[in-house]
């Protein structure tokens, strides 16, 4: 390695050209890269639900699907804007009373089951259904949807999927470039802060931000990524990678005491530096890699790409870092200031003679943390990220308060089905709770009346050449333990007829959703701590110590996810099967490095006691500076967003990091003095010193 450092060194102005040149492909990769922000379509693709959808867009031609609200106007007017929406590209078809009477006829003397589907006769309001071409969140659906916002009037509303997922795009679109600037506003003041100049954190930060740049650029390869991997890659990329680059600054500052110039000091500086980051990322590395055996394929998406960005951050640490900082060590060394960072020796000599009390705190403090952990409630309605003020929710609200209408099913029934049959299920499906009215072929038009006498354009919106298309408007709203019952209900029904349908809707794939999640959610965290407990294992060639410092992290991970219980706060979904599996792999790091310390001074042949109280009062400082990091750069995004999925993230995130910190200062050392014989017993060669003598274990 040390050759490669010398070259590295060596070739610095090259390093920095190359550099900046691979960020003009890198921006055109990042721009050019789609973002998809439809969640739902990271469900695996052999699910009913999903296939349903696929048939619906291959037979009928449609995909997302929304209820379109219109208030206060006239039947000619509608009817006007009916035909303007239809005229929009990507919309497939628009249901209206019209399609099936004339608007000639009376609304009063309508039959009730075809006025009550459409209308709401007491507040003036009227129902269209709008089918769109593409799937919930294609870019053609999303486009749609603005486009018919803006050819409608105020008291015209848009609910469904597709105008909530439009939503999320245009808000995460204006704020993404915020995330940044906050996270590395504030990750520079802690930086300038504890690092002795004022100047090295825009270099820090310049590194990084290539990095970051150059792991956006790459996702092009990947096809999309989700709209969370994208506000989340650049802050979790530059909490996860700032210690690299501390790492290589204080081990430039303690080479250069130990060699003439300043490129021999650099070239064993990256040396260094590079055996401690790798081993260091390991760990950081196995947690995002563990999201990617989620049958939910977003995890698969955010894993790869922050897994990704670990391994470019440390590529970046040895290359362009330290050619930054031979380039312009004139401008750091003129802002060279005193070390802020307090003195925590005191603190540190308190907690390990006071372990006992602190290994009590531990008992007292697991026991309500595990029970808030394992009843924290958790949202699956995508709807439920958004504030109450965006169009789409409030399009969602004026469907429910009017028309009772709090989410809709769609069922597909083979085609040869008898209308009888179908007409039977129909009933069947109305008898159940919850359900406010079903449109169908059969439902709107007399059973009595033959095929052929049935008007061509009413058979194309709800038959194809295989299939029936039955609409259910329910009155339970999507991701409620009712909805899920009636959806079983509903299976149950027409599983009786056809054997063969479907129910799909967002609803139905919502339901898929919080079961899958639930199974991803404990694989993920076995997977990580499996991992990270072999990776420690190796590291320290010990039995115990894995244990010991999983089992610390796993504590401020129940204290974090324990919180919201306490506090009565609902979490996203994806927030408990992600946020585990971050917080183990980013801050185990913190007790490694206090572990490896202790185990360097017990090997020594110093106590139990001076090898704890040495290591922690070495290690303090940089789990300190680490995780404030980690908290300042998430903390700013989870004040600032208005999604709540990326909002409750970056909470949880910038908590955990605080949580670990504080959890490996007081607590690992009280766990290495009371397990230190076990230790000693249980790890390869721990107990022989430097001229191979067998160590007091007391």
């Amino acid at each position: 390695m040390i050759k490669i450092s010398e070259k590295i060194v060596k070739n610095k102005i090259l390093i920095l050209i190359i550099s900046l040149l691979l960020l003009i492909p890198s921006v055109i990769g990042f721009v050019t890269t789609r973002i998809n922000y439809d969640i739902l379509s990271y469900l695996p693709k052999d699910l009913d639900t999903m296939k349903g959808q696929d048939i619906l867009m291959d037979e009928f031609g449609k995909g997302g699907f929304g209820m379109y609200v219109v208030k206060g106007m006239e039947d000619k007017d509608i009817s006007n804007l009916k035909t303007k929406i239809e005229s929009v590209k990507g919309v497939e078809s628009v249901i209206w009373y019209d399609d099936i009477m004339d608007t000639s006829v009376p609304k009063d003397i309508l039959p009730d089951n075809i006025y009550k589907e459409f209308n709401n006769k007491e507040n003036n309001e009227t129902l269209m259904a709008i089918f769109f071409k593409g799937s919930m969140g294609s870019d053609e659906t999303m486009k749609a949807v603005e486009e018919i916002r803006s050819i409608s009037d105020k008291q015209c509303f848009l609910s469904g999927m597709s105008s909530v997922i439009t939503d999320i795009k245009q808000v995460v679109n204006q704020e993404t470039v915020i995330y940044v600037i906050i996270a590395a506003i504030l990750t520079s003041i802690i930086l300038a802060v504890s690092m002795d100049s004022f100047m090295i954190p825009v270099f820090f930060l310049l590194s990084i931000g290539m990095s970051i740049l150059y792991n956006l650029g790459s996702n092009f390869f990947l096809g999309d990524v989700s709209f969370i991997t994208k506000a989340l890659t650049a802050v979790l990329q530059l909490a996860v990678t700032m210690d690299y680059s501390i790492f290589l600054y204080h081990s430039y500052q303690e080479e250069l005491q130990n060699y003439d110039t300043k490129n021999e000091a650099m070239a064993n500086a990256i040396t260094n530096t590079f055996t401690s980051i790798v081993g260091s990322s390991v760990t950081t590395i196995a947690g995002f890699l563990a999201l990617c055996f989620m049958t939910f394929t977003l995890g698969l998406n955010l894993g790869i790409v922050m897994a990704k960005g670990v391994v470019i951050g440390i590529i970046s640490c040895v290359t362009i870092l330290p050619s930054l900082i031979l380039t312009f060590e004139k401008t750091i060394n003129k802002t060279k200031h005193r070390n802020f960072m307090p003195n925590f020796d005191r603190l540190c000599s308190f907690i390990v003679k006071n372990y006992k009390i602190f290994a009590l705190l531990f008992v007292v403090i697991l026991i309500p943390s595990i029970y808030g952990y394992k009843n924290t409630k958790v949202y699956y309605n995508l709807a439920d990220t958004l504030p109450a003020t965006t169009e789409s929710i409030v399009a969602n609200n004026a469907l429910v308060k009017d028309f009772d209408i709090g989410t809709t099913h769609m069922i597909l029934t083979d085609k040869n089905l008898s209308r009888k049959d179908t007409y039977n299920m129909i009933n069947e499906i109305k008898n159940i709770k919850g359900i406010k009215d079903v449109l169908s072929l059969d439902s709107i038009v007399d059973p009595s009346i033959p095929d052929e006498m049935i008007p061509g354009n009413v058979k194309d919106l709800l038959e194809s050449d295989k299939y029936k298309l039955i609409i259910i408007n329910s009155s339970y709203k999507t991701a409620s333990n009712e909805v899920n019952n009636q959806i079983t209900s509903i299976n149950n029904i027409t599983n009786k007829y056809d054997k063969n349908s479907l129910v799909i809707g967002e609803a139905a794939c919502t339901k898929d959703l919080i079961d899958i999640t639930d199974r991803d959610f404990k694989v993920v965290s076995y997977i990580s701590i499996i991992a990270i407990l072999i990776i420690i294992a190796c590291v320290f060639k010990s039995i115990s110590l894995p244990v010991i410092l999983v089992s610390i992290i796993e504590f401020a991970i129940f204290i974090n996810m324990g919180l919201p219980f306490y506090t009565n706060t609902t979490i996203p979904f994806i927030a408990s099967v992600v946020i585990g599996t971050i917080q183990l792999g980013a801050t185990v790091d913190y007790a490694i490095l206090m572990t490896t310390r202790y185990k360097r001074e017990r090997t020594n042949g110093l106590s139990k006691k001076e090898s704890v109280t040495i290591a922690l009062k070495t290690s303090i400082n940089s789990i300190i500076v680490s995780a404030l990091g980690f908290f300042l750069s998430t903390l700013g995004v989870s004040v600032y967003s208005k999604v709540d999925m990326i909002s409750s993230l970056c909470t949880l995130l910038s908590r955990g990091a605080i949580i670990s910190m504080f959890t490996v200062i007081f607590m690992l050392p009280s766990a290495l003095m009371i397990f230190d014989k076990l230790i000693i017993k249980t790890s390869y060669k721990f107990n022989i010193g430097n001229k191979g003598e067998v160590l007091n274990e007391k």
